[in-house]
């Protein structure tokens, strides 16, 4: 299965890198050949998120498994974090 093997390439040689700099990468979806991938730790609020998925992860993930056509940085938010910040704003959590 395709998401077995970005989630393989992922662990294995793109984690390694990302360990280095406290973060990390997750495995969002993946649909008609692309790869929608999440920076995790330190990466995900780096302003350097998306270079990095464009010119570091990408490549490694073509390189790896020539059936994948694109990698795309998950830039969305999870609906637990606007539920969170709903309530927060109106005033059900202090």
């Amino acid at each position: 299965m395709m998401e077995e093997k970005i989630r393989r390439v992922l662990t294995e040689k793109v984690g390694p890198l990302l360990d280095a700099h406290h973060g990390g990468v997750d495995l969002m979806r993946y649909e008609n050949g692309v790869a929608y991938v999440k920076m995790t730790g330190a990466c995900g609020s780096c302003p350097s998120a998306q270079y990095t998925v464009e010119e570091v992860i990408r490549s490694i993930m073509l390189e790896e498994l020539p059936a994948l056509e694109n990698v795309i940085l998950d830039t969305s938010v999870s609906s637990d974090l606007i539920d969170m910040a709903k309530k927060i704003l109106n005033g059900e959590l202090r």
